[in-house]
């Protein structure tokens, strides 16, 4: 069994000290770095190339770890992200799944499954805490049921929200990267992620959906 290499991203120094006491050099386990928020996660996960990274969800004084998630996986889509969380929430799952998790684990759970689900992300395999795999299944066959889009507003990023309800109201691109103050070319791309995140393919699709979450408020 290969030693894994860990970064730990929480925004609490006793939660992210706490787990590197567990782990490092447990297991066939080596936690390389820490960090306080998704940026900074990303950054480090950039610099030391981690197998695993643990990720904490809610982090309000910096970029969150469902934005990271996905951040991450378009950056390192090799490196396998395990959310560590205190949400046991549907909607929390199954935006951290959409978002690339490979595992989604409760902060309350016993270090032996913690150590379980390092392992099997860490060996390129998917890890859901008991029960989270037939609630998963059973939220996505409601879904379909009902005629919804699988992908969930949740998975987006702050900016990405921003760029879906202006594009919704009919803004154009380049009004939209005056408004926001960002290059055209970032509002493409922006757009394009939304696109993919939900699943959408055209514009009248993406103003609908816009629609049912209430965004088209006009000042």
């Amino acid at each position: 069994m290969k030693q894994l290499k860990i970064v730990v991203v929480d925004d609490h120094a006793v939660v992210r000290s706490g787990l590197m006491m567990l782990l490092n050099g447990k297991h066939q386990i080596e936690v390389i770095g820490e960090a306080a928020d998704g940026q900074e996660g990303i950054q480090l996960a950039q610099r030391l190339q981690p197998d695993v990274i643990l990720m904490d969800l809610s982090m309000p004084h910096g970029m969150d770890g469902l934005t990271a998630t996905t951040e991450l996986k378009r950056l390192l889509p090799d490196v396998a992200v395990l959310i560590l969380t205190m949400h046991d929430d549907d909607e929390y799952l199954f935006s951290a799944i959409h978002a690339g998790a490979s595992g989604y684990i409760l902060k309350s759970a016993p270090h032996e499954e913690l150590l379980t689900a390092i392992h099997c992300v860490g060996t390129g395999n998917a890890y859901l805490y008991p029960t989270a795999t037939k609630r998963l299944m059973n939220e996505y066959m409601e879904r379909l049921k009902h005629g919804e889009n699988t992908g969930t507003f949740e998975s987006l990023s702050e900016r990405e929200k921003e760029v879906l309800a202006l594009i919704a109201k009919g803004f154009s691109n380049k009004e939209i990267a005056e408004q926001l103050m960002i290059s055209v070319k970032t509002v493409e791309s922006h757009k394009s992620n939304v696109m993919e995140k939900l699943a959408l393919k055209t514009r009248p699709e993406l103003v609908k959906f816009a629609v049912k979450k209430g965004l088209l408020h006009f000042e």
